[in-house]
């Protein structure tokens, strides 16, 4: 709107007053920033994947031998050509569905035993010296004698990879169950709610993002031990391909299913990080979770 002049006297028009979270001209909105957050984290990833892969280039030219260090296109092109002839999908779903098995049971498993233990003092004393004496000890160690009493097939992988998933989840959910607030439970049962609605309605929404943490680390615990398990007692899967191409001196092929482990690793950790952002909203806004 135009100035208007009354008796010589110049009157500016008023102002309209800005309205609250409206993006103000000039200024990026928040929708902006999370998209250039988002561009930025892109390119660092970009960047050190960049750097990595002129390090291993350089590396593979100075030791001038494919079979013992193959250079980053030699490994792509053996990555491709595993896509192409389908052998990558059967090993990737054979290793998959063992995971699948090996970590629902530690699930339901380790969080059982968990419950156990942090609701009843004479359960920990009892079982907690097993835990601590067996949790050190290595999945790995166990593959000689499994290889005894399983033989080589699917049970041996199986239980490797059930036997590095379980301690995390039981010891992560005995903390989670501990470390619920006493009063809320002692206010429960004053207003005569029942134990089974206490556990259902007090203490497993506390201990749910303790859980949630330690369903990721016996996940990945899980899944590294899995290539050490089809490495010797497995007929297929990730790390048969592994072994089996490491014997033919096909390096190149060995590396490309090395990529797809890690791969499948990040993405599975991924997985159960956005669940445990949807399930425990509460924990994120308080920052106790990563």
């Amino acid at each position: 709107m135009a100035a208007q002049q009354d008796n010589g006297l110049t009157v500016q028009p008023a102002r309209t007053a800005a309205q609250p979270g409206a993006a103000t001209p000039g200024w990026p909105t928040s929708a902006d920033q999370r998209i250039w957050t988002a561009l930025g984290a892109v390119f660092i990833y970009l960047r050190s994947m960049a750097v990595f892969l002129v390090i291993w280039h350089l590396g593979s030219r100075w030791v001038g031998n494919a079979i013992l260090l193959p250079s980053p296109i030699d490994s792509a092109e053996a990555l491709v050509e595993l896509f192409a002839d389908g052998e990558i999908f059967d090993n990737v779903t054979a290793s998959l569905s063992r995971l699948g098995v090996s970590f629902g049971l530690a699930i339901v498993l380790g969080v059982s035993l968990g419950f156990a233990m942090g609701m009843n003092r004479t359960i920990y004393a009892m079982v907690d010296p097993m835990v601590e004496l067996l949790r050190p000890i290595s999945g790995i160690a166990w593959i000689p004698l499994g290889m005894f009493i399983l033989g080589v097939g699917e049970a041996l992988p199986t239980a490797i990879m059930f036997y590095g998933a379980f301690f995390p989840i039981v010891i992560n959910t005995v903390v989670g169950v501990q470390a619920v607030n006493p009063g809320l439970v002692q206010a429960a049962r004053v207003l005569g709610v029942s134990q089974r609605a206490i556990v259902r309605h007090v203490i497993w929404p506390a201990a749910l993002p303790n859980i949630l943490v330690g369903a990721r680390l016996g996940a990945g615990a899980g899944w590294m031990a899995m290539v050490a398990a089809e490495l010797i007692g497995a007929p297929s899967g990730l790390g048969f391909a592994i072994e089996w191409y490491r014997e033919l001196l096909m390096t190149p092929k060995v590396l490309a299913f090395v990529f797809i482990i890690g791969l499948l690793g990040y993405l599975l950790d991924r997985l159960l990080r956005g669940l445990q952002r949807r399930l425990t909203p509460w924990a994120q806004a308080g920052g106790g979770l990563t």
